[in-house]
């Protein structure tokens, strides 16, 4: 990847916040069926985070008795997917860190950086901390404030699509929460 992802990640909509995060090293040896298999694994992740985030099914061609059963449907797999990962002990999380993401990439904690450039990042959503996102990523820039860019490594069209959508919701309801909170 090229240094230009930078100008690009500061271009789109982000999402800045204390979430928790790790920063591990990535096996560089993957073959393209495990990046595949981490690519769904993400994708149904943020397929959960999105049900336990909904208020109410968003408006669609189906009937409203449709909407409701794939508003079910999605729950039911986001339980089935918590039930899998619930038992991870919540000390066992990491702390929560000061961010700036979206779909191309992460500004972190230099010190959260292993040795290397091949890195995989590791989000804990605040809905439900026991779902974990994966996203490869190589070290692309290292600032002198103690922050480095993290590009996120394409995991395919419905992983970016997917990660877009979460980054929008979240900025979405960031900006309603402090609207909330001014009045």
């Amino acid at each position: 990847m090229s240094q230009a992802l930078w100008p690009e990640f500061s271009e789109r909509v982000s999402v800045a916040d204390e979430l928790r995060v790790a920063v591990t090293a990535r096996d560089v040896d993957a073959d393209a069926a495990s990046l595949a298999r981490l690519a769904e694994r993400n994708v149904a992740a943020m397929a959960s985070i999105a049900a336990l985030e909904e208020r109410r099914p968003e408006p669609e061609d189906d009937g409203p008795v449709m909407q409701e059963l794939a508003r079910l449907d999605a729950k039911l797999n986001a339980l089935v997917e918590l039930v899998g990962r619930a038992l991870q002990p919540v000390g066992s999380l990491p702390p929560r860190r000061a961010v700036r993401f979206n779909s191309l990439g992460i500004v972190v904690p230099s010190d959260l950086l292993p040795a290397g450039h091949d890195l995989c990042v590791r989000l804990h959503p605040d809905v439900c901390p026991s779902l974990l996102l994966e996203l490869p990523a190589s070290l692309e820039r290292s600032f002198d404030d103690g922050r480095a860019f993290l590009a996120f490594l394409p995991l395919g069209e419905a992983h970016a699509d997917a990660l877009e959508r979460l980054v929008f919701r979240t900025h979405r309801r960031k900006i309603a929460e402090t609207r909330q909170s001014l009045t």
